[in-house]
């Protein structure tokens, strides 16, 4: 009861502030951010790999990991773990050596996959796919540094806590992305599985993909 009686005030001034947000503003934070949904990155290449590899099912479960990575980076940037990333080289390398990792072991599980090839269907198959999007967007610190430098951009202190904007409008980029990313998964999906005899092909190109990715860290 005290839970419920101290957190409503929060969650009603977040909704304040969501009502005192200017729409022209959201509007033009929202066009901005379906340029960004079309731009060939990290994300889009992902979830073509996950369908090309997995499935349509499984492209859009990895467009449903990576949104809530986003949301997540979101929340890190609210609470200032963005700041600390920028402020501290090291801290910012060790997370995104640990992503190229990650990258590199799902381009090399990719390879030996040989021919097989098969439209993901159940629990455990979809979770890996959210989890591998998950992992792939939060070990990303590049994320968390954009997230910081383009959703304050559209926040205004006088409507009310820049946080509670930020929060929403990461939530509405979250939303967008998935919603983009995940019809992306599914069309590389839907395209795989009429070529299912070239399964081994797929899994290759698949690797390639996860290693560019790899590479496109490092490199940037």
């Amino acid at each position: 009861m005290t839970f419920s009686m101290a957190t409503r005030p929060g969650i009603e001034m977040m909704f304040e502030t969501l009502a005192l947000m200017d729409g022209g503003v959201v509007a033009g934070f929202m066009i901005m951010a379906v340029a960004l949904y079309f731009t060939p990155g990290a994300d889009m290449m992902f979830t073509l790999a996950s369908g090309i590899s997995g499935g349509p099912r499984a492209g859009a479960a990895a467009a449903a990991g990576i949104s809530l990575g986003v949301l997540c980076h979101v929340v890190f940037a609210a609470a200032g773990l963005a700041v600390l990333l920028q402020s501290y080289p090291a801290a910012f390398d060790l997370i995104r050596y640990l992503g190229v990792a990650y990258l590199v072991y799902l381009a090399v599980q990719s390879w030996r996959a040989g021919s097989e090839f098969g439209d993901v269907r159940g629990r455990a198959g979809l979770f890996a796919a959210f989890r591998r999007g998950l992992l792939t967007n939060l070990l990303n610190p590049k994320v968390a540094l954009f997230v910081l430098a383009f959703l304050p951009q559209f926040t205004d202190p006088a409507i009310g806590p820049v946080w509670h904007q930020i929060l929403w409008l990461g939530l509405f980029l979250a939303l967008g992305g998935m919603i983009t990313d995940g019809a992306f998964g599914v069309f590389a999906g839907l395209m795989a599985a009429r070529m299912r005899r070239f399964g081994g092909v797929m899994n290759k190109v698949a690797s390639f993909v996860f290693g560019g990715i790899a590479a496109k860290l490092i490199l940037d």
